[in-house]
Formats: C-alpha cells, sequence, structure tokens
C-alpha cells in the first residue's frame, strides 16, 4: 500500500514582513545617526585635538563610517 503525505511550509504573513522591514528602516535610521553625531563630534575638534590623535581631518568620514556601519554588532547587542 502506498501513503502519500504532503507537508506545506508557511510562507511569513504580511505583518511578518512588514515588521522585517520596519526593523530594517528602524536599524538603518539608528546605523545612521550613529554617522551623524560621530562626524558632528569630530568635526567639533581642534586641529590640535585631531593631531593629538593622530587623525586627518580627511578620515573623519571614514572614521564615522567605521563607528556606524562596520561597528554594526554594537547596535545590535552584540560584542
Amino acid at each position: 500500500m502506498t501513503t502519500i503525505t504532503r507537508t506545506a511550509i508557511a510562507a511569513p504573513s504580511f505583518a511578518d514582513r512588514f515588521r522585517a522591514l520596519v526593523e530594517t528602516v528602524k536599524a538603518a535610521q539608528a546605523r545612521r545617526a550613529v554617522y551623524k553625531r560621530t562626524l558632528n563630534e569630530l568635526h567639533s575638534l581642534s586641529a590640535r585635538d585631531l593631531g593629538d590623535l593622530g587623525i586627518s581631518r580627511n578620515n573623519l568620514r571614514a572614521i564615522a563610517y567605521q563607528a556606524a556601519y562596520e561597528g554594526e554588532t554594537r547596535l545590535n547587542g552584540r560584542a
């Protein structure tokens, strides 16, 4: 005798997909806020302070980017 078993996998509902989208947007906004805050703080430093830290004004955007986007695990509560 042959038995056929059919298993259906439920796709995520619209509400689940919408929640995921909202979370993605919130995370992007949080990263952008970290970038802007870091960049503003770095811009507020004097040339002497930046020199003491070994930072060139040309590198401020790269440093802010690293803080916001490459340090992403800190925003997610890890590490």
